[in-house]
């Protein structure tokens, strides 16, 4: 009997072949035996080239206006656990004095510990 992987979107492990593709049973997702997996490989990168992770601390190198508002985060300030999400502005964050806001990566550098 081979073994067959999980289901990637639920973890179900009754997986089924069918021709060249996987499918799972409990939730229909329908995937290829040989595709790899690109979301893993995905990585966000700061404006020095650092790679980036869910609660790293960055600092803004530019200062950036903020949208619908007079205000402005000025260059050097430091934001703390980061979130990384997929978009246009790829890091989402609280900045003390304004708020939740979102950023892109390009605009800030991670923080050495």
């Amino acid at each position: 009997m081979s073994t067959l992987p999980a289901c990637p979107t639920c973890q179900s492990a009754y997986t089924y072949e069918d021709g060249a593709l996987l499918i799972c049973p409990q939730c229909g997702h329908e995937w290829s035996a040989n595709a790899v997996d690109i979301t893993d490989s995905k990585q966000i990168r700061d404006s020095a080239g650092n790679v980036l992770q869910d609660g790293d601390s960055v600092t803004v190198i530019k200062d950036l206006k903020v949208k619908g508002s007079s205000s402005v985060v000025k260059i050097g300030t430091k934001v703390k656990n980061i979130r990384l999400v997929d978009g246009d502005h790829d890091i989402d964050c609280k900045i003390d004095g304004f708020g939740a806001m979102s950023l892109k990566s390009e605009f800030v550098r991670k923080v050495q510990d």
